[in-house]
């Protein structure tokens, strides 16, 4: 990296380092202004349409994690052995 490039780098970390705060400020703003009801209306049928076309397992797979987790715990007991 030549100097130019560097200098480049500097001044594009300062105007972040300015722009940062004045951007998650406005990103705040945009969060508490959201209006969460337009959002869930608007995507209400598509959430059923996707549990109508794939309907939850009967099962999350935690029993077959667990399972796993057992088996590993057991062969690092053996390997201390």
């Amino acid at each position: 990296m030549n100097e130019e490039e560097r200098e480049l780098t500097r001044k594009w970390l300062r105007k972040w380092q300015e722009l940062g705060p004045i951007l998650e400020e406005l990103r705040r703003e945009d969060i508490r202004s959201a209006v969460t009801t337009g959002a869930i209306t608007a995507f209400d049928d598509a959430f059923e349409t996707s549990v109508r076309d794939f309907p939850p397992k009967p099962h999350s797979g935690l029993i077959e994690q667990q399972r796993l987790f057992k088996k590993l715990r057991e062969r690092e007991r053996l390997k201390r052995k």
